[in-house]
């Protein structure tokens, strides 16, 4: 059955569009509360969920294990790079892991193998922020 179209999920929709970065279900629901909306953490949870299920939106784990999304600028499969300090995200084509993933999946007698990769750490201006260099 279709989902249907409704203004909350149009304004999670916007709201998620005009954040940099990933964000968590519960920031994106403070700032919608910020805005007055009047939309519960449990309709931001859902259009969340509807969005990524649609392509719509990113959704992955941050290290510290929380479901994160953000809106998707690309169609199809891609992976990320996410600077763990300012949330700024590439997204990215990786060609050697899908190779290596279906020769693993392949070498073990799996088929239809699919996977997820993102890859943390700091970039460029948070790494010359802290002074560091690598």
């Amino acid at each position: 059955m279709a989902q249907r179209n409704t203004w909350q999920r149009d304004r999670v929709r916007a709201a998620l569009s005009d954040t940099q970065g990933f964000v968590s279900a519960q920031d994106l629901h403070a700032a919608l509360r910020d805005d007055n909306t009047g939309i519960g953490l449990a309709t931001v949870y859902r259009a969340l969920a509807t969005l990524a299920a649609s392509g719509e939106a990113d959704q992955l784990q941050s290290p510290e294990g929380e479901a994160i999304y953000r809106a998707c600028s690309s169609d199809g499969h891609h992976h990320h790079l996410i600077c763990r300090n300012c949330g700024t995200t590439v997204e990215i084509q990786a060609t050697d892991v899908e190779e290596w993933a279906q020769r693993t999946a392949a070498a073990n007698g799996f088929t239809r193998a699919e996977h997820v990769v993102d890859i943390f750490g700091l970039c460029a201006d948070c790494t010359t922020a802290a002074g560091r260099d690598r």
